[in-house]
């Protein structure tokens, strides 16, 4: 179709910054889904219903639109990480199937994506979603990042019993290795999407390392407390992001 053609990047540049705002969201996915469905009183079902109709309206926005904007962008990670978290949790939590499955599973159906785009399009950049079908890989590859990172979260911190502590720890080295892998030479694509993979587990930790109570190794300040705290730096860091990129974008 000849509209692609004139479609820009639809992702943002990585920089510290994407890579803060992530983690962030990764962090509000893991709380704020539990603060909807237990301390808000909505439950799961109506949780997962609503989060899923926000997903839909979202990336419709995103889809729709042939520019990157960052706040659409951004509402959009936010709603897949909660999404991801959701699908994890039902798997785990709803249908009692092991975080060593679920992991698995996870980790075949997102190479099966990255198989199948890369056949189609030869590429796995994030430097060229510039068409609709690169555009619906990538966001594919991204809901199944943050429910393989759930997965593979939990399974690290609660079945082997890594804990929030550590887990911070272990993730966070993984992704210090992974950048200094990059810095060496390593492909940039590989680098990107393993820290990408890797910043889900280490938000899950962060987020529970926060907001579970003392008496279950957290440090107790609470789903809403935590959500609602990274929630402002996130809406303060894309609104620096949107003044940005109204002051370069020619249509402005």
């Amino acid at each position: 179709m000849q509209v692609t053609t004139r479609w820009t990047n639809k992702v943002p540049a990585v920089t510290f910054a994407f890579w803060l705002i992530k983690i962030l969201s990764t962090t509000v996915g893991e709380t704020g889904a539990d603060f909807l469905a237990v301390n808000a009183g909505f439950g799961t079902l109506v949780t997962n219903c609503t989060m899923a109709l926000f997903l839909a309206g979202a990336l419709g926005l995103q889809l729709t639109s042939r520019r990157h904007i960052p706040w659409i962008y951004w509402l959009t990670v936010v709603l897949v990480s909660i999404v991801g978290t959701q699908i994890t949790d039902l798997l785990t939590d709803g249908l009692g199937i092991s975080l060593y499955l679920s992991t698995a599973v996870f980790a075949i159906l997102l190479g099966l994506i990255f198989a199948i785009w890369y056949r189609k399009e030869r590429t796995l950049s994030i430097k060229d979603i510039n068409s609709l079908p690169r555009e619906l890989f990538y966001w594919a590859a991204i809901l199944c990042t943050f429910a393989l990172g759930t997965a593979a979260g939990d399974l690290a911190t609660e079945a082997l019993g890594l804990g929030f502590q550590w887990g911070v720890f272990v993730f966070g080295v993984l992704i210090i290795l992974t950048a200094a892998a990059w810095q060496l030479g390593a492909n940039a694509t590989l680098a990107f999407w393993v820290a990408y993979i890797l910043t889900r587990p280490l938000g899950a930790a962060l987020g529970d390392l926060l907001s579970q109570a003392t008496t279950y190794g957290g440090l107790g300040f609470g789903a809403m407390g935590t959500s609602a705290l990274f929630l402002l730096v996130i809406v303060a860091l894309v609104a620096i992001a949107q003044r940005q990129a109204m002051h370069t974008d020619p249509a402005h």
